[in-house]
């Protein structure tokens, strides 16, 4: 993985508690800021697809055509068959 230096200003309660749970996980400071980092980063990346899922199949037309196509696609297995 490349890596590149970012100088952030942070409070010095928030350094102390990355230096207390680093030292307890064997990690170095930079190491652990970038595994909890990453981790919200993904967080939030999961949670904007979530809320653009929802929001596509909040719209009534939408929803109906799921319906419709899981209703199609249920039929495939039966007797009778499916039109292509």
């Amino acid at each position: 993985m490349h890596t590149q230096k970012v100088a952030i200003t942070i409070p010095k309660e928030l350094v102390t508690m990355i230096d207390n749970i680093s030292k307890k996980r064997g990690l170095s400071r930079s190491k652990l800021i970038s595994i909890m980092l990453r981790e919200k980063l993904m967080a939030e990346r999961d949670q904007f697809i979530k809320d653009a899922y929802d929001n596509a199949f909040s719209d009534e037309l939408i929803r109906k055509e799921q319906r419709n196509c899981v209703a199609w696609f249920d039929g495939v297995g039966s007797d009778e068959g499916q039109e292509w």
